[in-house]
């Protein structure tokens, strides 16, 4: 089964900045929508950051706006996730995740039907 695939993770120290990218290979035009997520208490997923690679249409979540940004590459196969003034708490696994046909973003997990196996951020104080 076609998935996407992230890579990126790294650890990195309080304040330092990194950019996850999530291969959308293998994976038909169809699924127009793409998530970053990571684990949260009390939660399955926290949704982060998603867009709709049609229109380009993001949408950003509060916990994460003014950090954390989401794009994607001209050809439309590689979607960023872009962290900057990272913390501690940010430290988690971070799971890029697709679905089709929608027109605008969604950071419901449960609205994705392809995902990533993860790429791990470390942040140290």
């Amino acid at each position: 089964q076609a998935r996407p695939v992230e890579s990126g993770g790294g650890s990195v120290q309080t304040g330092g900045s990194l950019r996850l990218s999530c291969q959308a290979s293998g994976i038909t035009s169809r699924h127009n929508c793409v998530g970053w997520f990571r684990p949260a208490p009390g939660k399955e997923r926290e949704g982060l950051a998603g867009l709709t690679r049609t229109y380009g249409r993001t949408q950003i979540a509060a916990s994460v706006e003014g950090r954390f940004n989401i794009s994607q590459d001209k050809a439309g196969n590689i979607v960023y996730l872009q962290m900057t003034n990272l913390t501690p708490e940010d430290t988690a696994m971070y799971y890029c995740a697709m679905f089709e046909y929608c027109s605008v973003p969604s950071l419901l997990p449960g609205a994705y039907t392809h995902w990533g196996q993860g790429t791990l951020v470390a942040v140290s104080s």
